[in-house]
C-alpha cells in the first residue's frame, strides 16, 4: 500500500520529475516554472482532499485553471506539456520530446498478417523507414476494409477494395496496397490478384524548385553573418553550408556525428539515410572552419555522438524541422523571394544541382556528388540545365495561310 501512495503522490512525482528535467539539461528559469505549476496542481488537490494524482485529476486541473485565469494560449500549452509529462512520468513511460502520434489500431483478426508481411519486406531489405510507413499506409486499409463490412481477409472482393482505396487523402497508398495484395495472393491468402485493380497513381513531374547562385550566396551572407553574433547562427551556418556546398540532404545532416567528420583528411564519410548508400564527401574549408567555430563557441557542453544538438534543453539531436523553420527566416531575411516556391533545405540541394550542369559539369558526376545510385537520376538533374535547353529550342514559325489571316483580322472563326 505504501508502494501505491509513494507512486502516485503529487509531491514525490513533482520531485522526481524536476530532478529528471534538471537531468536533462533544464534551465534553473525553466525548473522554477515548472516548479510554480507543480505546486498550483497540488494546492488544486489539497482544496479538494485529493491525495492521489491521476490524469483526470490533471484534466480537472487544467478546466478550472482556464476558466477562471485568462490565460494565453501559449501559456495554456506550457500547462498541458507539463500534464502530459506528468501523466508519463507517473505511469513509467519517462521523458518524451514530443507528444508521440497516436498508434492506428488494426483490427485484431488482420494483426498477425500484417506482422508476416512486414517481417517479409524486412528480409528483403526494406529500411525500417520503408517499413513504417507501409505499416502505415496497410493499416489504414485494413481499418477501411472493416468499415466497408469485410471482417475476415479472405471474404475481401473488388467492391471492398475500391470504397477502401477511396478513403485515401495519400495516393500514395496505392502503390503499397498493390504490393500488399501481390503478396497475399502469391502466399496463397487470397485466392485471386486484386492488385490489378488498385488504382496506379503517379505524381505530376515538375521542373525542380531551384534559386539562382547569386541568392544562394546571399543566403549564406545573411546566415554567416547571424552566426557572429548568436550561438544558433553558428550552428545553422555550419548545418546550411553542408546543404549549399556539398548538397547533403536534411535527414543526414541532423544524423552527422563525430566519426564522420575526418579532420586530419578533410573529408565526410556517412552513410545515406535515404538509399542506405555510403558517400563521401570533401570537408571544404569554409566547412571546416564553421563546424570548428560551432564546436568551439556554440556548442552546448553535452555528451552526444550528434554534432548538431538543439539550442535549448533538452540538448538533443537538431531536427529537421528545425533546419526549415531556421532557413524560412534566414530567406526572409535576405530578402529572397519565396512566395508560392518551396524553400526547404532540399531546394538548396536541387539549386546546386543546378549550378553544376549549368557550368557544364557532366551529369554522371553531379549523380555521383549527390549521392544518388540510381544511373536514371540524371533525368532529373536534366530538367534544371535551362541553360542548356534553350539551345535546342525551335524558333516559331512565320504565320501563314488561314493561320496568318486570322492573325491579321482578314478571317473570321466563326
Amino acid at each position: 500500500m505504501e508502494m501505491v501512495e509513494q507512486k502516485h503522490n503529487i509531491f514525490q512525482i513533482s520531485k522526481e520529475l524536476l530532478e529528471l528535467l534538471k537531468s536533462k539539461g533544464y534551465s534553473t528559469g525553466t525548473l522554477n516554472n515548472y516548479r510554480r505549476a507543480l505546486d498550483s496542481i497540488a494546492l488544486f488537490m489539497k482544496e479538494r482532499k485529493m491525495t492521489e494524482y491521476t490524469e483526470g485529476i490533471g484534466e480537472a486541473y487544467f478546466d478550472d485553471h482556464i476558466s477562471n485565469w485568462k490565460i494565453k494560449k501559449s501559456r495554456q500549452k506550457q500547462i498541458q506539456t507539463l500534464l502530459r509529462r506528468l501523466g508519463e512520468f507517473k505511469n513509467g513511460v519517462g521523458y518524451r520530446l514530443i507528444k508521440p502520434s497516436p498508434v492506428l489500431l488494426i483490427p485484431l483478426q488482420y494483426v498477425d498478417i500484417l506482422k508476416t508481411y512486414l517481417a517479409f519486406c524486412a528480409s528483403h531489405g526494406n529500411k525500417e523507414t520503408t517499413i513504417a510507413a507501409k505499416r502505415s499506409f496497410c493499416s489504414r486499409f485494413l481499418c477501411y476494409l472493416v468499415e466497408t463490412g469485410c471482417e475476415d481477409i479472405t471474404s475481401i472482393n473488388t467492391n471492398n477494395i475500391c470504397k477502401a482505396c477511396l478513403k485515401f487523402v495519400n495516393k500514395d497508398a496505392f502503390a503499397v496496397v498493390r504490393l500488399y495484395l501481390g503478396y497475399l495472393y502469391k502466399v496463397g491468402i487470397l485466392n485471386f490478384d486484386y492488385s490489378v485493380i488498385v488504382p496506379k497513381y503517379q505524381r505530376s513531374q515538375t521542373l525542380p524548385v531551384t534559386y539562382t547562385t547569386s541568392e544562394i550566396h546571399r543566403l549564406e551572407d545573411v546566415v554567416e553573418s547571424c552566426a557572429k553574433h548568436s550561438d544558433i547562427g553558428k550552428r545553422d551556418h555550419a548545418a546550411l553550408l553542408l546543404a549549399t556546398r556539398v548538397g547533403m540532404r536534411s535527414g543526414d545532416i541532423i544524423r552527422l556525428k563525430f566519426e564522420n567528420i575526418d579532420f586530419a583528411c578533410d573529408r565526410i564519410h556517412l552513410t545515406q539515410e535515404k538509399t542506405g548508400q555510403p558517400i563521401s564527401l570533401p570537408l571544404l574549408p569554409e566547412i571546416r572552419l564553421a563546424i570548428l567555430e560551432y564546436l568551439q563557441n556554440a556548442r552546448p557542453s553535452v555528451e552526444s555522438d550528434f554534432l548538431f544538438l538543439r539550442e535549448n534543453a533538452p540538448f538533443e539531436r537538431m531536427t529537421t524541422s528545425a533546419m526549415r523553420y531556421a532557413l524560412t527566416g534566414y530567406f526572409m531575411s535576405a530578402h529572397i523571394d519565396i512566395s508560392g516556391k518551396k524553400h526547404g533545405v532540399h531546394t538548396l540541394r536541387a539549386s546546386l544541382a543546378s549550378s553544376m550542369v549549368n557550368n557544364d559539369v557532366p551529369y554522371e558526376v553531379v549523380r555521383k556528388v549527390l549521392g544518388h545510385t540510381d544511373p536514371q537520376a540524371v533525368r532529373h538533374y536534366a530538367k534544371v540545365d535551362l541553360e542548356n535547353l534553350r539551345l535546342y529550342a525551335i524558333d516559331v514559325p512565320t504565320p501563314s495561310g488561314i493561320f496568318a489571316k486570322i492573325l491579321q483580322g482578314r478571317k473570321q472563326l466563326w
